[in-house]
């Protein structure tokens, strides 16, 4: 299990769209996270999943770098529902 306990290390998530093809250029940055490229339906919902993602960790009182991989893939999965 690889959980950081570090509150001093940096965690972001990445999220990179593929599928433009009308030439605009998005960038979203927040709290943990950047959002780089895709159409504007693939950009708006990694947007989406990323703000629910964020939320699902602050009820649970938890930085991105304290995250097991399993918890990170069930937090996920959820905000992608």
């Amino acid at each position: 299990m690889m959980t950081n306990k570090n509150p001093d290390k940096n965690a972001l998530l990445l999220g990179m769209g593929f599928d433009n093809s009308d030439g605009q250029r998005r960038i979203t940055k927040g709290d943990n996270f950047c959002l780089v490229g895709g159409s504007e339906e693939t950009h708006d919902r990694m947007t989406e999943t990323t703000i629910k993602f964020n939320e699902k960790l602050a009820r649970k009182g938890k930085h991105l770098s304290e995250l097991s991989r399993e918890e990170f893939r069930d937090m996920m999965r959820e905000a992608s529902e």
